[in-house]
């Protein structure tokens, strides 16, 4: 299955500037999905990160990774209008991160994330970013999944 922007906004509640995928190219709910953050010069963290050597911040890919992770997370990744509406989906933990180069500006980032573990409350994911082919990041995510009628 594949995801265009108006898609993956349906499944996410993120928007600019903090919605960080912009494509689906795979995904196999509650397994896998593989997904792609074009970076821009345009991107407002640019500006203070840093003004003479742009660098997109790894706490940025990690939180990309939680956002490709939470598209294939739920049972209901029906592309409904509603679909998770009364769902808080939240990052909780981050293990083994591990960044291999700096990501800048005409950069496209290849987000790879599997399910270790997922279940009603709590999910464990492996991810990797790419760009080029090489890994720039990787991480062992946990992420915690809330009614927000609790």
């Amino acid at each position: 299955m594949e995801l265009d922007i108006k898609e993956i906004q349906k499944r996410l509640p993120h928007r600019y500037p903090m919605l960080l995928v912009d494509r689906v190219l795979e995904l196999v709910p509650r397994e896998r999905v593989i997904a792609i953050k074009n970076v821009s010069i345009n991107e407002p963290f640019f500006e203070g990160h840093f003004p003479h050597m742009p660098v997109m911040p790894g706490v940025l890919i990690i939180e990309a990774l939680a956002q490709a992770a939470a598209l294939f997370s739920f049972p209901e990744v029906s592309g409904s209008d509603d679909a998770g509406q009364d769902t808080a989906y939240y990052l909780v933990g981050v293990d083994e991160a591990r960044f291999r180069r700096p990501v800048v500006p005409g950069d496209q980032l290849r987000l790879e994330v599997e399910a270790e573990r997922i279940s009603r409350v709590m999910c464990k994911y492996r991810g990797k970013a790419l760009v080029d082919g090489q890994v720039v990041a990787e991480a062992k995510l946990m992420c915690a999944i809330r009614s927000l009628s609790d």
